[in-house]
């Protein structure tokens, strides 16, 4: 290849967009799932948690798949942070079952569990023999993904986060054919959502847009959507992030100090859904990284962390991503009209602190309850996500990650750059 056709790939726009196949948004919306889980079949499993499994919501889309001559069997054990025994335990209960269609209703934790369920239920096997990325050797049960927080955005997502208790660390399940075959987003859902949740799903889905249009942008090679299933910044997931950035602005801060506002809960499930679909074809980077040991060590909600580190990392990667940057300052609703690249980049920089300080996330690791002497053994594991370490735009070492840590620790907000 010449060097000068190798110029036009880096120059000429690049994107890859995998989506689940039907996405329905909208209050109410919910009732459209049993139809939309009879095209699959005549048996569903619905995987939640024990919470939602006595909600009237559950008990009425129960009902529903039961006027569409549906079996239903309800699995409400799904506990927080996935671990795999929960997993294991689910599956082996299904043995003499015959399962069409599986139906994720619930937060992060309940739809990956649905997509984890379905591969075992599809392929066999362990959890742990699908790690990493393209490991599932091919299409799965068919999912349909209900959240009821807007946050994780897994309903579009191709990953499944795991923890392990026998590795003591998450793991990740990342593959195009765990895609939810739909995905069914109704932010009534989420009205009864108190402010702690709304705040820590919101800087999720938040992390999960700035991340992806920040991330690293690689070279577009023939086989670069067959070789990672998050490919760096492009063009499409581009477009997307920007439109949930402006819709977080817009709506956030608004969610969590109102929540029964039912045009910012709307936007918030948007803007979580477009986090998803950002984060699946992008990928994010250090924030989550390193929230991965951090959440083990303290036991906090996954958004509050990666809420919190988000500044550090911006301001680490500041020099390569200040174009980006500025877009986003414009999408927060700041006007850097006249200012210079490094002015507006700043602009965008402050407009992120603004939306976290505003929903109160903690700004230093210290107040999670993190201790000095845990930095450097936070910083090695968060080497241990390649993934996500790849993906940054800056390239990332032991000492670098230190560095955000040690930050993060201290409330250093220093620009690198």
């Amino acid at each position: 290849m010449s060097c000068s056709h190798i110029s036009e790939l880096e120059q000429a726009p690049f994107g890859v967009l995998r989506l689940p196949r039907t996405i329905v948004v909208g209050v109410e919306q919910r009732l459209a799932i049993s139809q939309l889980a009879s095209e699959f079949g005549r048996s569903v499993l619905i995987c939640t948690d024990r919470r939602l499994a006595a909600s009237q919501e559950l008990h009425a889309l129960v009902r529903d798949l039961g006027n569409m001559q549906m079996d239903v069997e309800v699995f409400g054990e799904t506990e927080a942070e996935l671990p795999t025994p929960g997993i294991t335990a689910c599956v082996e209960g299904l043995r003499s079952r015959q399962i069409d269609v599986v139906i994720g209703f619930g937060g992060g934790s309940c739809m990956d569990m649905a997509k984890v369920v379905s591969i075992l239920l599809t392929h066999g096997g362990h959890p742990r023999d699908y790690y990493g990325e393209f490991a599932v050797p091919g299409p799965v049960k068919p999912v349909i993904a209900v959240p009821t927080t807007a946050g994780t955005g897994s309903e579009a997502t191709a990953i499944a986060v795991v923890s392990d208790p026998d590795l003591g660390m998450k793991m990740g399940i990342s593959s195009p054919h765990i895609i939810p075959q739909a995905a069914v987003c109704d932010p009534s859902l989420t009205y009864t959502c108190p402010p702690s949740l709304t705040a820590a799903t919101g800087a999720d889905a938040f992390v999960h847009l700035v991340e992806s249009l920040t991330a690293i942008p690689r070279v577009p090679s023939p086989t670069l959507v067959h070789e990672r299933v998050f490919v760096g910044r492009n063009a499409l997931a581009n477009s997307i992030a920007l439109d949930g950035i402006r819709l977080v602005g817009s709506s956030l801060l608004t969610a969590y100090k109102d929540p029964e506002n039912a045009g910012a809960r709307g936007e918030m499930m948007l803007a979580a859904l477009y986090g998803g679909i950002a984060l699946s074809n992008a990928g994010t980077a250090a924030a989550h990284a390193i929230q991965y040991p951090v959440g083990a060590l303290t036991h906090t909600a996954h958004g509050v962390g990666v809420g919190l580190l988000l500044p550090y990392v911006v301001r680490f990667n500041f020099a390569a991503i200040q174009p980006q940057l500025a877009q986003i300052a414009e999408a927060l609703g700041e006007n850097i009209h006249g200012l210079d690249p490094r002015e507006a980049a700043l602009a965008g920089v402050r407009a992120i602190d603004g939306i976290l300080h505003g929903i109160e996330i903690p700004s230093t690791l210290a107040e999670l309850g993190v201790a000095e002497g845990d930095l450097a053994r936070i910083a090695e594991l968060s080497m241990n996500s390649k993934r996500l370490i790849d993906n940054n735009p800056v390239q990332l070492d032991l000492n670098a990650i230190k560095s955000i840590v040690r930050a993060a620790f201290v409330g250093d907000h220093s620009i690198n750059g």
